[in-house]
């Protein structure tokens, strides 16, 4: 049947994707809303395209061969989507469906010139926009080249471009289908594209206007720089008019040419500001409709505005949901927990429930709203004052939103209230004695507790699993909320900030803490790290364990390990490894990642690089090592100032500072691992959870959990019924979230505010960031995104997004640090110092500025970084 191949636009709209694909569907929609103007036309739909392929066996056979091929391959790619392309096109349009199509131009005039446009089902999505992946022919005359065209929109779905654009967002090619878009042509005066929120900074209330003259390709294909026109409210906020000298025109007869544009109209603005405020409204109308931003593009001609095209900004942030119209301003959690990849619904929602402070999910990120601490000018300096400590970005963006005095309302501190401020004072703690049977009290206290949960879960499933897991999480927040581990922790890092502000002060000394930290005791990820160069004590006498793990990939292998000469030793010491640090994992903060002990082989490159890097008993004689250097470093800060005046009374409060340091700095990292080790144990039990039902048929697999929330998965348990349509959602998004970026601070308006370091003391060329650990050194830069990638030499300098404790293991056996993410008193800093290991946090950009093996100089009191050359 004709109907079968041919619908007209205004016959279909968004819910129709799979018959007409993204594009078709769209401009289905947009013709239904009130205003708006689309160019008449047709869609010729899937079933046509299937008929193709299902005619045609030479497709189905090159299909197979792209989808069981290596991604990487790119010149297998390049040959299998050649031959798709050409075998397309010589397949030809089918009989019934050329009739389909000429009855359908016969409505639009014969020899109508028309826009020939792709359409592919996964185009114009939410999650992945597609955008200039497929092809676009216009103003193509005649149904002879119509069909011609239609043909070649079909091969273009096998574009490299487009082939590649669906391999890396995980889209199976031979489930994705081609209908084409046929409109009657518009031969415009101007065009553009309307961004219906700032693609740059993510406002959603900024409105960016793109124009040119003459047809849009122009700008697509970037031939003239764009008119740019920024409009919030109505009013035009900034322009910028571009010298445009060159334009694409229709040819008469068919076709397009470049065409030079009049000397007196090459900066003559494309619109008026009338027409420019006139498309910010026609925008927000098709926002509103599709519910989400929108990259439209559009054509001015004669009687008005045409739109041609709108599909989803998959670029933007999200914004966390607040239910209010009220401005917010978000700090994120990921920044201040050296973990910036997205994680999935369980994830976020656990770490929801165990938190101390209310956290917003946005992207698979987490935010905390700091809007009201802004608000008030007390608790705002100690808000800016703690952030600029742990991340100066985050400072000076915050400080970037107050600046602008309109967005953050202005509260009034509270009133005097004499009486109160000597009741909170009488009830503050008193400070702390500088005791190490406190932390071994404080150790003992989380370990009895985590015991207890060890012991209390075993016996719990079904629904009394998660109503045990609630209490447990109220346990949680109770041992993390310690007012005396909080006291402990702070005590560490004020000693810190004491000794670099005194010791600057008074002797001119930079960073002076970082020497006097070097390896401080009871840190148990300095100890982690240094017990994996033990692991490999055990692995190194024995050449056929070394050559074993140099070919283990599956997680199994611990297993075999113990059938070698020395194997049964070195297995020992990995499970002993394992027994103590097994519950860490890259990216720890998300339950649903896996932790070593269920991926062992994660470990096996770092073992191998100590195996090769290091000599027997290398963990205590680096250790003894800082001790040392620790030690000496006190005896000559303690002599200079007994030199100076007064130098009796400064000698003595920094020698009590330094007993503070050490006694107390090395337990910054317990709660955090103690925070780990519960959630390993909440893990297992969620995941036994999950194989049961699997067993029962209510699951597919077991990590279809992860994308459901607790409380989802509650319900599960509960009910024994799952939507198996909400967890493919959640999967789609889940990988649309890895390529977003989290901005360190985001407004309720969707701005994404990166901060800046505003320094002058950074040579020309280098790179910014923040000094975490003092000294200097110069190396090979090796950029390394994950861990088990790890492949290190001496001498190397480890570049990085972030570090979180689970990193700690690499650290002994670089020089150097370098990180996107990070603060004085994150974990990669801490350990940078306990090792001794010149370290620059907070470099923007630093994975990508940055080449793998490039020679770099890290200026770690300085807080910059020198790239030296290949």
């Amino acid at each position: 049947m004709i109907e079968q191949y041919v619908a007209d636009l205004h016959e279909v709209d968004e819910t129709r994707i799979a018959d007409v694909g993204g594009k078709g569907a769209h401009l289905g929609g947009l013709s239904r809303i009130e205003g708006i103007r689309v160019p008449e036309g047709f869609c010729v739909t899937t079933d046509a395209f299937r008929r193709v392929v299902a005619r045609t066996p030479a497709i189905g056979d090159a299909l197979d061969r792209l989808a069981g091929s290596d991604p990487a391959d790119r010149e297998a790619v390049r040959t299998l989507s050649a031959e798709l392309r050409r075998t397309i096109e010589e397949a030809g349009v089918p009989d019934a469906i050329a009739a389909a199509v000429t009855r359908a131009l016969a409505r639009l005039g014969e020899r109508a010139a028309c826009a020939v446009r792709s359409s592919a089902t996964a185009e114009d999505l939410p999650t992945a926009s597609f955008a200039g992946q497929q092809d676009t022919y216009l103003n193509v005359v005649g149904p002879a080249e119509v069909l011609r065209h239609i043909g070649r929109c079909w091969a273009s779905l096998f574009t490299e471009r487009a082939v590649t654009y669906r391999q890396r967002n995980g889209i199976d090619h031979r489930t994705v289908h081609m209908a084409v878009v046929v409109q009657r042509m518009v031969f415009p005066e101007a065009s553009g594209i309307l961004f219906t929120a700032d693609p740059v900074t993510g406002d959603r209330r900024v409105t960016t206007v793109d124009a040119g003259f003459g047809l849009g390709e122009a700008l697509v294909s970037g031939l003239v720089n764009p008119d740019v026109f920024k409009v919030r409210d109505g009013e035009i906020t900034a322009r910028a008019i571009a010298a445009k000298q060159r334009a694409v025109l229709a040819v008469p007869g068919g076709g397009t040419r470049e065409a030079a544009i009049e000397a007196e109209r090459q900066e003559r603005p494309a619109l008026t500001d009338a027409q420019v405020v006139e498309l910010e409204r026609l925008g927000r109308r098709i926002e509103a409709h599709f519910g989400r931003p929108q990259d439209i593009e559009w054509c001015l001609s004669g009687d008005g505005f045409r739109i041609v095209q709108s599909r989803p900004i998959t670029t933007l942030f999200p914004v966390p949901e607040t239910g209010d119209q009220d401005n917010h301003v978000y700090v994120s959690v990921g920044h201040q927990q050296m973990m910036t990849d997205p994680m999935a619904p369980l994830g976020l929602s656990m770490w929801q429930l165990t938190a101390m402070v209310p956290m917003h999910a946005a992207g698979g990120r987490l935010f905390v709203d700091v809007t009201r601490r802004l608000a008030s000018p007390a608790s705002r300096a100690g808000l800016l004052d703690l952030m600029g400590k742990g991340d100066p970005l985050i400072r000076d963006a915050l400080e970037t939103v107050l600046d602008r005095g309109d967005f953050v309302p202005s509260l009034p501190d509270p009133e005097p209230d004499p009486g109160g401020r000597a009741a909170a004072r009488a009830s503050a703690p008193a400070p702390i004695e500088t005791d190490p049977g406190i932390v071994t009290e404080l150790i003992e206290r989380s370990r009895t507790s985590l015991d207890a949960l060890r012991r209390d879960i075993g016996t719990k499933t079904g629904p009394v699993l998660f109503d045990f897991l609630l209490e447990a999480f109220e346990e949680h927040k109770k041992v993390l909320g310690d007012p005396l581990s909080i006291q402990v922790i702070m005590a560490g890092m004020e000693a810190t900030w004491w000794l670099n502000d005194r010791l600057g002060e008074w002797l001119g000394e930079k960073n002076a803490a970082d020497t006097l930290t070097l390896s401080a005791p009871g840190n148990i990820t300095s100890e982690m790290g240094l017990a994996l160069l033990d692991v490999a004590d055990a692995v190194r006498p024995h050449p056929e364990v070394v050559a074993f793990l140099a070919g283990a990939e599956d997680d199994g292998f611990l297993d075999e390990l113990g059938k070698l000469p020395g194997g049964a030793g070195a297995r020992d010491a990995i499970e002993d490894y394992l027994d103590r640090y097994g519950m860490r994992c890259v990216g720890e903060i998300d339950i649903t990642r896996p932790r070593w002990r269920e991926r062992p082989t994660a470990l096996v490159p770092v073992i191998l690089d100590n195996v090769r890097n290091f000599a027997p008993g290398a963990a205590g004689q680096r250790f003894e090592q800082g001790r040392q250097q620790a030690r000496a470093k006190e005896r000559d800060v303690l002599s200079r100032l007994r030199t100076l005046p007064d130098g009796e009374r400064k000698a003595a409060e920094a020698k009590e500072m330094i007993d503070r340091v050490r006694t107390f700095i090395g337990y910054r990292e317990y709660p955090k691992y103690h925070i780990v080790c519960r959630y390993f144990v909440y893990k297992q039990a969620l995941m036994a959870e999950a194989e049961r039902l699997v067993r029962a048929g209510v699951l597919r697999e077991r990590e279809d959990v992860f994308h459901l929330t607790f409380q989802e998965l509650h319900d599960v348990v509960r009910s024994h019924a799952v939507d198996e349509r909400l967890v493919r959602e959640r999967k789609e998004e889940f990988r649309s979230y890895r390529a977003l970026t989290p901005p360190r601070v985001l407004t309720s308006d969707g701005e994404a505010v990166a901060g800046s370091y505003r320094r002058a003391d950074v040579p020309a060329g280098a790179l910014a960031g923040l000094a975490v650990s003092a000294g200097t050194v110069e190396g090979r830069a090796r950029v390394i995104h994950d861990m088990a990638e790890a492949d290190l030499e001496a001498g190397d300098i480890l570049v990085t997004a972030y570090t979180d404790p689970s990193w700690s293991a690499l650290f002994v056996a670089i020089t150097g640090l370098v990180t996107e993410v990070g603060g004085l008193m994150t974990h990669g800093a801490v350990i940078a110092r306990e090792y001794g290991l010149p370290a620059v946090v907070g470099v923007e950009g630093a994975t990508r500025l940055i080449r793998d093996g490039q020679r770099i100089r890290v200026h770690g009191a300085d807080g910059y970084v020198e790239i030296l050359g290949d």
